[in-house]
């Protein structure tokens, strides 16, 4: 069984994270999908309710919209609350070792724009590395993450072509979630 940590401060509004999110929840994945935005509108995180989702399961997606080259507020609260010392790092901190740690994001923008001539002027895998030290940091397994452009209605896309996107986005999830389940 798989932990999904959904962070999207507007996912009522979301074309692409919602169908990535309807395409898991049709599988036949065995999920836990914990939306920590609707569950923690405030942003008090219930730290230990948080935690023990962690303890229940082997690999942890966290799938968000990508925010100003990272994640949104809401998701870093929970990483700064959540990942504590003695529990995710520290002497005795060992509780996330050997987890999968699966980032899963949409980028607004085209793939094109994020690279060194272009507009973003990095590659998204580059500003990824804070998920990487996370995860080592943790001890989890860090996956690469898997990540879909052109995701965003303001940046001009169409709302079938990014539904296909995410779509694919989807099945590229589900198959990874698959594939480190077993």
């Amino acid at each position: 069984m798989a932990l999904v940590i959904l962070a999207h401060p507007t996912y009522d509004k979301s074309f692409a994270n919602k169908t990535i999110m309807e395409a898991l929840q049709n599988s036949k994945l065995d999920l836990e999908i914990r939306d920590i935005h609707a569950l923690y509108p405030d942003y008090k995180i219930d730290v230990q309710a948080e935690q023990a989702a962690l303890l229940r399961h082997q690999t942890i997606v966290f799938q968000y919209p990508f925010y100003w080259y990272s994640m949104p507020a809401i998701l870093k609260q929970w990483f700064d609350v959540v990942l504590t010392h003695q529990f995710a790092y520290g002497s005795e901190g060992d509780k996330l070792k050997g987890k999968n740690f699966v980032p899963s994001f949409t980028v607004g923008s085209s793939k094109e724009s994020y690279t060194t001539l272009g507009f973003q002027h990095f590659r998204v895998y580059e500003f990824c590395k804070h998920l990487e030290q996370t995860a080592y940091h943790t001890q989890m397994n860090y996956i690469d993450p898997i990540y879909t452009y052109g995701s965003s209605l303001a940046a001009g896309y169409q709302e079938a072509e990014i539904k296909k996107e995410a779509q694919q986005h989807a099945a590229k999830l589900i198959a990874a979630i698959k594939e480190l389940e077993i």
